[in-house]
């Protein structure tokens, strides 16, 4: 069996139980598990560290391998939506003041909390700008949006993306724990800062 297959089977296993599609909200959610979801924006809400489903609504869900050939023939920019453990961006400096330290893929642009259920205003913007600058305002620049495994974060993250008109966004669901035991290599992470001259975020 290859690598991918390992891969597929392992989140496959995972989700044991359908999911609902409630077609007039435009939302996914497990069947029993809607309390977890906006009911209007289809965003998981709390519990991000549960089994996903296989897709994103907007993105493409892609394998390590998938990850190797975006970097190289797409010049595809990964993004780490990995929520930053710790007491949040300074109001003064905008630094996030971490408790944990982060190491994720080589070459990735962390942009903490992105992937939370409701963003304030603040850092919708932070979400936003920072897209528009890594792309370079090229909405159909290819993006990998990832977290860790069973992470709704990334899950979020991504369709937030979709939903802002970028048109390649592509999820990868396995995030740093595939990418670890398949390519071995992380590398230490650095959060974003804030723009703290607008307001701070919740």
């Amino acid at each position: 069996m290859d690598r991918d297959t390992l891969i597929r089977a392992r989140h496959a296993s995972l989700v044991a139980v359908a999911f609902v599609i409630t077609a007039t909200l435009g939302t996914n959610a497990r069947a029993g598990d809607e309390t977890h979801f906006d009911a209007t924006t289809g965003y998981r809400i709390d519990r991000y560290r549960a089994p996903t489903p296989d897709t994103v609504p907007g993105a493409t869900t892609i394998s390590v391998d998938d990850v190797r050939r975006l970097l190289k023939d797409e010049r595809a920019v990964l993004v780490d939506a990995m929520p930053a453990e710790g007491a949040g961006p300074d109001p003064k400096t905008g630094a996030w003041r971490l408790s944990k330290k982060r190491e994720h893929i080589p070459g990735s642009i962390w942009l903490p909390d992105v992937g939370k259920g409701v963003l304030s205003p603040a850092m919708d913007r932070y979400f936003r700008t920072n897209l528009d600058r890594i792309t370079q305002g090229d909405q159909a620049r290819a993006l990998i949006i990832y977290c860790l495994a069973d992470c709704w974060m990334g899950w979020n993250a991504a369709k937030r993306a979709a939903a802002y008109g970028y048109t390649r966004v592509y999820w990868f669901p396995g995030g740093t724990d595939d990418w670890r035991d398949w390519e071995g290599t992380l590398e230490p992470a650095a959060p974003v800062p804030l723009d703290v001259s607008a307001a701070a975020p919740n």
